[in-house]
């Protein structure tokens, strides 16, 4: 039974009439972010719906201002590139509308939408809704000013084949690293006549020059398309199927995935197939026999400190999932790979 000096002492600390005061250093620091000095934070329900309720910013696509952002988050809400369900252009919007995601990230121990100069600056838009090579076009151009402008895209799909013009303006100087959380590898060749569907993004990213395959991992992939994947295999990529998950152990892919990309620039690409369907079932091409959600928070945890210079998250199609986890998961999965940015390389020595 409790001490009653000592339950005095836990009620005139923490009582009515503490106010919900903080007292640990690490609590000062993020509830003073948080909540303001009448100990009141914003509902998670009120205002209007941003990626992570991070701050809006309205964007002039054609001559952009980016002002002091470090981090700009996009949704690229298009789904021209799909070989089973389409939806995923509404993926953007289904992110935004998820509340109560972070804002402390306790394993990582920081809050990255007050400790990153971050804004959701809206989606992209596009000159056709019917063309995806124009769509891809358009991607790109935009993407480069916000490269050009010193600022980390984070981007919101949309079907995955938005990586590739993504990656082309993020490597066009040099060729990035790639941890790719995924399904499926998305190295294979043209299909129906056009390279640049969801399958593919990986293949043309690296024959473009944006991604060095021997700094580039592959996690979590299964099902029936390995055949497809010989691109992987063939240009140095490293691949590490779902099904050997287990038998590793995520310390160990981990270990690897730092391994592969080393100290280099590195791009994070979340498809959310990467999840098992029992998870995540709502997505384009599902696949069972998938990671888990503490799986993927784990191995995205477990990269604190890589150089990131970009990431996304995609194939999202909320349609096909009446109880909203997918949308959840592909948020918390932006939340964690906005918390790893806090302590890029890059992103601190810009400042």
């Amino acid at each position: 039974m409790i001490d009653k000096d000592e339950l005095e002492r836990l009620r005139l600390k923490y009582g009515e009439g503490s106010n919900g005061a903080f007292y640990s250093e690490k609590a000062k620091r993020i509830g003073s972010k948080v909540f303001d000095a009448n100990g009141t934070r914003q509902a998670p329900y009120n205002g209007m719906p941003t990626f992570l309720a991070a701050p809006a910013r309205v964007i002039d696509q054609a001559n952009p201002d980016f002002g002091d952002l470090q981090v700009a988050m996009i949704g690229v809400p298009m789904d021209l590139g799909v070989t089973n369900r389409t939806g995923s252009r509404f993926g953007p919007r289904a992110l935004r509308t998820i509340e109560r995601i972070g804002p402390y990230e306790y394993i990582l121990d920081c809050a990255p939408t007050f400790d990153l100069r971050v804004a959701d600056v809206g989606d992209i838009r596009f000159r056709s809704r019917y063309s995806l090579e124009k769509s891809h076009q358009d991607i790109e151009a935009y993407m480069d000013k916000v490269v050009k402008a010193g600022v980390v895209p984070l981007s919101v799909g949309g079907d995955h084949s938005i990586s590739l013009p993504i990656l082309k303006a993020v490597g066009r100087e040099r060729p990035v690293a790639l941890i790719h959380i995924d399904a499926h590898c998305d190295t294979g060749g043209p299909f129906d006549g056009s390279k640049f569907h969801h399958g593919g993004p990986f293949r043309e990213a690296v024959l473009e020059g944006a991604i060095d395959p021997r700094k580039t991992i592959q996690i979590g992939i299964r099902g029936a398309s390995e055949y497809i994947w010989e691109f992987s295999y063939d240009s140095g990529m490293t691949v590490i199927h779902a099904h050997e998950v287990t038998g590793m152990g995520m310390e160990a892919i981990i270990a690897k995935a730092r391994e592969v990309v080393g100290d280099s620039p590195t791009y994070i690409s979340f498809d959310v197939d990467s999840v098992d369907p029992a998870f995540a079932p709502g997505t384009g091409t599902p696949e069972v026999g998938g990671l888990t959600t503490r799986e993927v928070l784990d191995l995205l945890r477990g990269l604190k400190g890589l150089d990131i210079v970009g990431g996304d998250v995609v194939e999202v199609a909320p349609q096909y999932d009446a109880t909203t986890n997918t949308a959840h998961v592909g948020a918390q999965v932006l939340f964690e790979i906005l918390a790893l940015m806090v302590s890029s390389p890059s992103i601190i020595a810009k400042g």
